[in-house]
């Protein structure tokens, strides 16, 4: 259905998606969804098994992987362009979703890609 709420929240996902480097305010989503906050959180949550908030940061933690591997960005680079203002806070919490800090991640996947096209 066009205007369920599981449209409305695949819109605010749309919306993070494309707007992961700005302060988000889930406020702000619910009205773009024509939801109340609570009722935004709890199918946005339903839909995603995420908070808004934390799907934001897993959007911006995935990215920023992409950056430093595909790109080769450094990882304060990264932090920052991802929309972080703290590379210690970015990096920590690299680390807890990918089990190792950034620098040490994108070369280990830099070496699989490395060592997989040869």
């Amino acid at each position: 259905m066009p205007d369920s709420a599981l449209a409305r929240v695949q819109r605010a996902i749309g919306w993070i998606r494309r707007e992961f480097a700005t302060s988000l305010r889930v406020e702000t989503l619910a009205e773009k969804a024509a939801m109340s906050p609570s009722s935004f959180h709890r199918h946005f949550k339903a839909a995603t098994a995420l908070s808004p908030l934390q799907y934001q940061k897993r959007v911006r933690l995935m990215q920023a992987r992409m950056l430093m591997v595909a790109q080769g960005a450094s990882v304060t680079g990264a932090a920052f362009e991802v929309g972080y203002e703290s590379a210690t806070q970015f990096s920590r919490e690299y680390a807890r979703l990918f089990g190792l800090p950034p620098a040490r991640d994108a070369a280990r996947i830099a070496a699989h890609v490395r060592g997989n096209s040869m």
